[in-house]
């Protein structure tokens, strides 16, 4: 049966649950407190205090990838009472150049976290970061040492001297599988070409992931991450918020319910990239950084020399290691239409763009998707425009209203174009409003029929410790959506309208798409 919305489901098995004949680390914990107790039922919240979680009820992470943003993920999971974290990885060991969005971002992040008002200044130089000739940012540093100590100072003040062994780090993700034995799940926030390979590797381990976006960062890949979710039945998750948003729960019940009628049309406009694009290879050899594992870095990839023109954060633009505006963005928006507009694969992808290179993402794209009936719904056209381009203003919209999603900082938004109305909201959907306002005034919503999330790592969380309740952005469903998302991307770098196969993962039309479909991987980097 296919699930479109993506909301709700089950396992075959709960995740996490033992096979026959064995018995989980958690089942252990239980059973060993229980008899050290003499069978005595006591409340957990007498032996530990309000808000205690015992180990047995703990999910022990992994935190591979601690760059930028893995060091932002790490923080928020860190304040799950019920995660444990126990291990970080990053082939880089550590340093400055991470951009922060703000001046001490990742010094006043770490200092709530740990409740304090001083200290740890040295996460934060600030020095100046010109990612692109309109875009500036601060240095913070980064790197599995520095997050290793974060780590260890949040957990060594929870504990009685002697009580906490403290949190490993690593070089190769590989080797923290193969040794960390208590481990139950990861969290993956590498550079998008190893996002694939390092879950794969933790699913066959029978690891639960939680993901970065993009899923991955090829087509074929998505298809193999979705296949091996599937085979293990381990809990996944993608991390795009909004899956587990009131907004996208109301668009669906709004359109479903046919509050714009018919939707034909979709425009979809981000103002990325935030770093450099549209340029060649840099000529220059440059010695790798202290502390950096270059050829592990460098994943699947072919192997080419450093340049700080790579990394860190840059690298989202170059062909090789990122998946640019669209992979960066479009996960989000992807994610909240296909929902909507119960969508699978679209018939074709055509795309104009700036000047074309061979190493990097055009600096401004529109790329045109179409999309075939799906029971009752028509075939939709969907339009995505990066780089600062935007579709036609709707006449619906009032002068003096901007045309961007409500509480958007930036120049973006997502509109729905029906036969009977058009519904604008933010990037990803957020805030949705019928246009003209006057429209929206006299709209009465209807009724909620839809499950509400309890939150999208809340989701994960809880399905690594048991629940039934599939995540809504498990593997399966975020695969498919993946596919059409870096399809775009093929369409960009070749230019010309493709015919699009999903089942067989062929582009019938243009035999040169395939090494964009499947590119070829370094020796053992195999999926």
């Amino acid at each position: 049966m296919r699930v479109h919305c993506g909301y709700g489901g089950t396992l075959k098995k709960p995740c996490g649950q033992a096979s026959e004949g064995s018995i989980s680390r958690r089942k252990f914990l239980a059973q060993s407190a229980t008899a050290a107790l003499g069978f005595a039922i006591v409340p957990r919240h007498v032996l530990g205090g309000v808000g205690y979680v015992p180990p047995s009820d703990k999910v022990n992470l992994a935190f591979i990838g601690t760059g930028s943003q893995g060091l932002r993920v790490m923080l928020h999971f860190l304040k799950e009472a019920d995660v444990q974290g126990i291990a970080v990885c990053d082939t880089n060991k550590g340093g400055a150049g991470h951009p922060q969005w703000d001046t001490h971002e990742f010094c006043n992040r770490v200092r709530e976290l740990l409740g304090v008002t001083s200290g740890w200044d040295w996460l934060s130089p600030d020095d100046p970061i010109q990612l692109t000739h309109a875009l500036k940012a601060t240095s913070g540093v980064s790197g599995r040492e520095p997050c290793q100590k974060i780590v260890e100072a949040y957990y060594g003040g929870q504990k009685k001297a002697g009580k906490y062994r403290g949190c490993a780090a690593y070089n190769d993700f590989r080797e923290l599988l193969e040794k960390e034995k208590d481990l139950d799940a990861v969290v993956v926030c590498t550079t998008d070409n190893l996002h694939a390979a390092v879950s794969a590797a933790a699913m066959r381990k029978g690891k639960h992931v939680f993901c970065q976006k993009p899923l991955t960062h090829t087509i074929y890949e998505a298809r193999r991450m979705a296949e091996i979710a599937r085979q293990t039945g381990v809990a996944t998750q993608i991390a795009v918020a909004n899956q587990a948003s009131e907004d996208t729960r109301l668009l669906c019940e709004w359109i479903w319910s046919g509050a714009i009628g018919p939707v034909r049309e979709v425009a979809n406009w981000s103002s990325r990239p935030f770093w450099p694009q549209g340029l060649d290879r840099p000529k220059e050899a440059e010695p790798v950084p202290a502390g950096l594992d270059w050829d592990l870095w460098l994943g699947p990839a072919p192997e080419r020399p450093y340049n700080h023109a790579y990394a860190p954060f840059v690298w989202r633009g170059w062909v090789d290691f990122g998946c640019g505006s669209l992979g960066d963005m479009g996960s989000y928006s992807f994610d909240t239409i296909f929902r909507v507009l119960k969508l699978e694969a679209p018939q074709s992808v055509e795309a104009s763009s700036t000047e074309r290179y061979p190493e990097t993402y055009p600096l401004a794209n529109i790329i045109r998707y179409e999309f075939p009936a799906r029971g009752e719904m028509p075939p939709v056209k969907f339009n995505w425009y990066d780089g600062g381009l935007k579709p036609p203003r709707p006449d619906e919209l009032e002068e003096n209203r901007p045309f961007k999603g409500e509480g958007e900082e930036d120049d973006e938004g997502l509109l729905f174009i029906g036969d009977q109305g058009k519904i604008l909201c933010g990037f990803n959907g957020a805030n949705p409003k019928l246009i003209p306002q006057a429209k929206m005034d006299a709209y009465k919503p209807p009724p909620k029929t839809l499950p509400r999330s309890p939150g999208n790592e809340r989701e994960w969380l809880d399905a690594c410790k048991g629940s039934k309740v599939k995540p809504g952005g498990n593997f399966e469903f975020s695969g498919m959506v993946t596919e059409t998302l870096l399809l775009g991307n093929v369409a960009a770098q070749l230019g010309g309208k493709l015919n699009w196969d999903r089942p067989n993962l062929k582009v019938v039309n243009a035999d040169a798409a395939q090494k964009y479909i499947r590119p070829e991987r370094r020796q053992g980097w195999e999926l």
